[in-house]
């Protein structure tokens, strides 16, 4: 039998939370950060040259990018070559890095980890909207952690954070619920509102 996604982060988040763990978590969020951007890059190009017309790679904001070609675009964050699985490793690393973010800004540039829990957020709800990823409790938890990240990470700042990204703005004038299913059943737990989560946790 699997061993559920969210007993196997819990494992991994017990092996990084210490100081090297911080270190470790953060590059770990970057890493799937880097590799998604690429794979979405090889996309792009691949539309350009079968269709003359490639959409922009933005890593601010990837919501215009699914919004034209989404239905060309295959949604990887499942299967990218580093091999981290967004409702493990991620979800760990992003769990860590939130529960002790005053550390984490000590220890690290808070601005790049920032940067990255916002850019797998944009991508993880443009999944949702446009690339037909199935929103189960696993998905829905994992966008609430790196909700909580990004707020615990902003207040721990130092020096004034920086502005929030346009995905998280538009997203944010939005009151759009998507059911959420069990993760073994087409059975719906519960509903997951995106924007009204990042208002609650990010405008405060």
């Amino acid at each position: 039998m699997r061993v559920p996604f969210a007993e196997q982060a819990e494992a991994v988040a017990r092996l990084l939370d210490d100081e090297d763990g911080l270190v470790v978590a953060g590059g770990l969020l970057g890493e799937f950060a880097d590799a998604a951007y690429a794979d979405l890059l090889v996309q792009a190009g691949d539309l350009h040259r079968r269709t003359g017309h490639g959409p922009a790679v933005d890593r601010r904001n990837y919501r215009p990018l699914w919004q034209e070609a989404g239905g060309r675009l295959r949604w990887s964050l499942f299967a990218l070559p580093c091999g981290l699985h967004p409702y493990v490793q991620v979800a760990a690393a992003v769990t860590v890095l939130g529960a002790r973010a005053r550390r984490t800004v000590r220890l690290t540039d808070p601005e790049p980890v920032l940067a990255h829990v916002f850019e797998v957020l944009d991508l993880t709800v443009a999944g949702w909207e446009y690339g037909r990823v199935r929103v189960d409790v696993d998905a829905a938890t994992l966008a609430g952690q790196l909700v909580s990240a990004a707020r615990q990470l902003r207040a721990a700042m130092p020096d004034e954070p920086p502005p929030l990204p346009p995905p998280v703005r538009e997203l944010m004038r939005r009151n759009i619920s998507v059911d959420v299913l069990h993760p073994a059943a087409e059975r719906i737990v519960g509903a997951f509102d995106p924007g009204r989560v990042m208002r609650e946790s990010l405008l405060v």
